[in-house]
């Protein structure tokens, strides 16, 4: 996705003029390089933080490990923010309690 954009960025249309590669370059639209070697897929940080989370529930050291190299740190740990957010509303409508409680339920605190 990311090299498809890097195309229409200005900076690597100069840089293809001056007959340099674009950095990432564009590839084929079939998911190859253009000499027909594949290239390997992409994961995404929800992708990599529900992967991540569920090995963590699992006790999966592997598994973590794995979803850990598929994106950033900081990228992995915005993805397991966003699904801790995401599941604690959902929690919180199929208890019919507010997420203040339903979290100090899940943490094991006292409910002010």
């Amino acid at each position: 996705m990311f090299s498809r954009l890097r195309t229409l960025l200005p900076s690597a249309a100069r840089a293809g003029r001056r007959g340099a590669p674009a950095s990432g370059g564009a590839g084929a639209a079939d998911g190859t390089s253009g000499t027909g070697a594949t290239r390997k897929r992409q994961h995404n940080i929800f992708e990599a933080a529900a992967v991540y989370v569920a090995a963590c529930a699992e006790d999966d050291e592997d598994a973590m490990d794995e979803a850990s190299g598929w994106v950033s740190p900081e990228a992995l740990s915005f993805g397991v923010g966003e699904l801790a957010c995401r599941a604690v509303i959902a929690l919180a409508r199929e208890r019919d309690e507010s997420p203040e409680t339903v979290t100090r339920s899940l943490l094991g605190l006292p409910t002010p």
